[in-house]
Protein backbone atom coordinates (compact mmCIF):
# COMPACT_ATOMS: atom_id res chain seq x y z
CA UNK A 1 0.00 0.00 0.00
CA UNK A 2 1.41 3.13 -0.79
CA UNK A 3 0.69 6.27 1.08
CA UNK A 4 1.27 10.54 0.24
CA UNK A 5 1.98 12.49 3.18
CA UNK A 6 1.08 16.21 2.54
CA UNK A 7 3.06 18.44 5.31
CA UNK A 8 5.07 21.11 5.21
CA UNK A 9 6.87 20.82 8.69
CA UNK A 10 10.01 19.07 7.53
CA UNK A 11 10.69 17.09 10.87
CA UNK A 12 7.01 16.07 11.16
CA UNK A 13 7.12 14.82 7.48
CA UNK A 14 10.09 13.08 7.54
CA UNK A 15 8.77 10.78 10.98
CA UNK A 16 5.84 10.24 9.48
CA UNK A 17 7.14 8.36 6.45
CA UNK A 18 9.74 6.63 8.65
CA UNK A 19 6.99 5.16 10.55
CA UNK A 20 4.91 4.76 7.74
CA UNK A 21 7.57 2.14 6.17
CA UNK A 22 8.40 0.71 9.22
CA UNK A 23 4.55 0.25 9.30
CA UNK A 24 5.16 -1.50 5.94
CA UNK A 25 3.84 0.64 3.63
CA UNK A 26 5.33 2.91 1.12
CA UNK A 27 5.52 6.81 1.87
CA UNK A 28 6.04 9.68 -0.67
CA UNK A 29 6.08 12.87 0.93
CA UNK A 30 5.15 16.65 -0.58
CA UNK A 31 5.19 19.85 1.55
CA UNK A 32 2.47 22.21 -0.50
CA UNK A 33 -1.15 22.28 -1.87
CA UNK A 34 -0.06 22.51 -4.85
CA UNK A 35 2.31 19.30 -5.40
CA UNK A 36 -0.26 17.05 -3.31
CA UNK A 37 -2.82 18.55 -6.37
CA UNK A 38 -0.18 17.55 -9.22
CA UNK A 39 1.09 14.20 -7.29
CA UNK A 40 -1.72 12.63 -5.44
CA UNK A 41 -4.17 11.81 -9.24
CA UNK A 42 -1.53 9.69 -10.25
CA UNK A 43 -3.54 6.94 -9.16
CA UNK A 44 -0.38 5.40 -7.24
CA UNK A 45 -2.06 5.90 -3.42
CA UNK A 46 -3.92 4.25 -1.93
CA UNK A 47 -3.98 6.91 0.96
CA UNK A 48 -3.59 10.54 1.41
CA UNK A 49 -2.61 11.90 4.76
CA UNK A 50 -3.04 15.83 4.26
CA UNK A 51 -2.20 18.48 6.37
CA UNK A 52 -5.10 21.13 7.12
CA UNK A 53 -2.57 24.01 7.25
CA UNK A 54 -0.32 24.26 4.64
CA UNK A 55 1.93 27.43 3.29
CA UNK A 56 0.04 27.84 0.18
CA UNK A 57 -3.77 25.82 -0.49
CA UNK A 58 -4.84 24.99 2.52
CA UNK A 59 -5.84 20.77 3.06
CA UNK A 60 -9.21 21.32 3.27
CA UNK A 61 -9.22 23.06 -0.51
CA UNK A 62 -7.05 20.02 -1.56
CA UNK A 63 -9.59 18.05 -0.78
CA UNK A 64 -12.14 19.35 -1.95
CA UNK A 65 -10.43 20.03 -5.30
CA UNK A 66 -9.67 16.03 -5.51
CA UNK A 67 -13.23 15.18 -4.21
CA UNK A 68 -14.01 17.39 -7.32
CA UNK A 69 -11.92 15.92 -9.79
CA UNK A 70 -13.23 12.47 -9.29
CA UNK A 71 -10.68 11.06 -6.52
CA UNK A 72 -11.72 8.25 -3.88
CA UNK A 73 -8.92 7.52 -2.11
CA UNK A 74 -9.02 7.59 1.72
CA UNK A 75 -8.36 11.16 3.11
CA UNK A 76 -6.82 11.05 6.79
CA UNK A 77 -6.69 15.03 7.60
CA UNK A 78 -4.54 15.96 10.45
CA UNK A 79 -5.00 19.52 12.18
CA UNK A 80 -4.81 21.31 15.10
CA UNK A 81 -8.61 21.83 14.97
CA UNK A 82 -10.10 20.30 17.44
CA UNK A 83 -13.45 21.71 16.85
CA UNK A 84 -16.24 19.51 16.05
CA UNK A 85 -17.71 21.99 13.27
CA UNK A 86 -14.43 22.50 11.44
CA UNK A 87 -14.24 18.38 11.65
CA UNK A 88 -17.89 18.78 10.39
CA UNK A 89 -16.29 20.99 8.06
CA UNK A 90 -14.10 18.50 6.82
CA UNK A 91 -15.80 15.41 6.54
CA UNK A 92 -18.61 17.38 3.91
CA UNK A 93 -15.69 18.81 2.32
CA UNK A 94 -14.64 14.75 1.64
CA UNK A 95 -12.40 13.60 4.50
CA UNK A 96 -12.50 9.88 5.67
CA UNK A 97 -11.05 10.52 8.94
CA UNK A 98 -9.39 13.39 11.52
CA UNK A 99 -6.53 13.08 13.48
CA UNK A 100 -5.85 16.15 15.76
CA UNK A 101 -1.96 17.17 16.64
CA UNK A 102 -0.54 16.26 18.97
CA UNK A 103 -1.16 12.70 18.05
CA UNK A 104 0.33 9.04 19.11
CA UNK A 105 1.83 6.83 16.35
CA UNK A 106 -0.36 4.16 17.78
CA UNK A 107 -3.56 5.96 16.87
CA UNK A 108 -2.34 7.13 13.59
CA UNK A 109 -1.05 3.78 12.35
CA UNK A 110 -4.96 2.31 13.92
CA UNK A 111 -6.89 5.25 12.35
CA UNK A 112 -4.71 4.29 8.51
CA UNK A 113 -5.32 0.41 8.97
CA UNK A 114 -9.04 1.78 10.26
CA UNK A 115 -9.33 3.44 6.40
CA UNK A 116 -7.54 0.54 4.73
CA UNK A 117 -10.51 -2.55 6.14
CA UNK A 118 -13.13 -0.10 4.72
CA UNK A 119 -11.43 0.78 1.08
CA UNK A 120 -12.55 -2.17 -0.61
CA UNK A 121 -9.95 -4.51 -2.82
CA UNK A 122 -6.94 -2.86 -0.50
CA UNK A 123 -6.84 -5.85 1.88
CA UNK A 124 -4.95 -8.64 0.26
CA UNK A 125 -2.15 -8.98 -2.67
CA UNK A 126 -0.76 -12.26 -4.06
CA UNK A 127 1.39 -14.08 -6.44
CA UNK A 128 1.28 -17.42 -7.01
CA UNK A 129 2.24 -19.66 -3.57
CA UNK A 130 3.09 -16.22 -1.79
CA UNK A 131 0.00 -13.34 -0.17
CA UNK A 132 0.06 -11.04 2.13
CA UNK A 133 -2.50 -9.59 4.13
CA UNK A 134 -1.61 -5.49 4.73
CA UNK A 135 -4.46 -5.00 7.17
CA UNK A 136 -3.28 -8.09 9.46
CA UNK A 137 0.48 -7.63 7.92
CA UNK A 138 0.50 -10.99 7.73
CA UNK A 139 2.65 -12.79 4.69
CA UNK A 140 2.13 -16.97 3.92
CA UNK A 141 3.75 -18.59 1.21
CA UNK A 142 2.27 -22.18 0.33
CA UNK A 143 -0.03 -21.63 3.24
CA UNK A 144 2.62 -20.83 5.98
CA UNK A 145 3.13 -17.79 7.47
CA UNK A 146 6.14 -16.31 7.18
CA UNK A 147 7.95 -14.51 10.53
CA UNK A 148 9.30 -11.36 8.57
CA UNK A 149 10.99 -7.91 9.72
CA UNK A 150 9.28 -4.84 9.53
CA UNK A 151 11.93 -4.20 7.14
CA UNK A 152 11.77 -7.30 5.14
CA UNK A 153 7.37 -7.08 4.70
CA UNK A 154 7.91 -3.58 3.20
CA UNK A 155 10.68 -4.57 0.86
CA UNK A 156 8.44 -7.59 0.47
CA UNK A 157 5.50 -5.72 -0.33
CA UNK A 158 7.38 -3.44 -2.86
CA UNK A 159 8.22 -6.28 -4.91
CA UNK A 160 4.52 -7.46 -4.87
CA UNK A 161 3.00 -4.40 -6.37
CA UNK A 162 6.00 -4.11 -8.97
CA UNK A 163 5.38 -8.27 -9.79
CA UNK A 164 6.76 -9.64 -12.57
CA UNK A 165 8.65 -6.46 -13.25
CA UNK A 166 12.42 -5.07 -12.86
CA UNK A 167 13.09 -3.17 -9.89
CA UNK A 168 16.03 -1.21 -9.61
CA UNK A 169 18.75 -0.56 -6.66
CA UNK A 170 17.68 3.33 -6.29
CA UNK A 171 14.20 2.55 -6.49
CA UNK A 172 14.13 0.12 -3.30
CA UNK A 173 16.27 2.23 -1.50
CA UNK A 174 13.79 5.60 -2.17
CA UNK A 175 10.43 3.55 -1.90
CA UNK A 176 11.63 1.21 1.21
CA UNK A 177 14.04 3.24 2.78
CA UNK A 178 12.90 6.67 2.54
CA UNK A 179 16.08 7.79 1.07
CA UNK A 180 16.93 9.83 -2.41
CA UNK A 181 20.84 9.05 -2.17
CA UNK A 182 22.99 5.78 -2.42
CA UNK A 183 24.29 5.48 0.92
CA UNK A 184 27.36 3.16 -0.60
CA UNK A 185 26.47 -0.14 1.41
CA UNK A 186 25.31 -3.28 0.27
CA UNK A 187 21.88 -2.76 2.47
CA UNK A 188 19.12 -3.84 -0.09
CA UNK A 189 21.40 -6.68 -0.99
CA UNK A 190 21.74 -7.69 2.17
CA UNK A 191 17.98 -7.53 2.74
CA UNK A 192 17.02 -9.30 -0.53
CA UNK A 193 19.45 -12.13 1.10
CA UNK A 194 17.67 -12.46 3.98
CA UNK A 195 14.43 -12.23 2.65
CA UNK A 196 15.27 -15.05 0.13
CA UNK A 197 16.48 -16.96 2.81
CA UNK A 198 12.73 -17.16 4.29
CA UNK A 199 11.44 -17.92 1.22
CA UNK A 200 13.51 -21.26 1.52
CA UNK A 201 12.41 -23.49 -1.21
CA UNK A 202 10.72 -20.36 -3.28
CA UNK A 203 13.83 -18.29 -3.10
CA UNK A 204 13.93 -18.32 -7.04
CA UNK A 205 10.57 -15.54 -6.83
CA UNK A 206 13.15 -13.22 -6.39
CA UNK A 207 15.51 -13.04 -9.57
CA UNK A 208 18.58 -10.92 -10.20
CA UNK A 209 18.36 -9.04 -13.59
CA UNK A 210 22.23 -8.94 -13.96
CA UNK A 211 23.11 -5.25 -14.81
CA UNK A 212 19.29 -3.72 -13.94
CA UNK A 213 17.91 -4.94 -10.35
CA UNK A 214 15.56 -7.60 -9.08
CA UNK A 215 12.57 -8.77 -10.29
CA UNK A 216 9.74 -11.10 -8.20
CA UNK A 217 8.07 -13.86 -10.29
CA UNK A 218 5.74 -16.59 -10.16
CA UNK A 219 7.37 -19.10 -12.86
CA UNK A 220 10.98 -20.29 -12.41
CA UNK A 221 13.67 -19.73 -14.62
CA UNK A 222 14.01 -22.42 -16.97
Amino acid sequence: MKVLVVEDDVKLSRFLVRVLVEEGFAADACATGAQALAQAPSGIYDLIVLDWMLPDVDGLSVCRQLREAGLTTPILMLTARGELRERVLGLETGADDFLVKPFEVEELVARIRALVRRAAGFAKLGIGALELDRVGREVTLAGQVLDLTSREYALLLDFVHHAEKVVTRTELLSRVWGTSFDPGSNLVEVHVSRLRDKLGDHAWMIETVRGAGYRLTATPAK
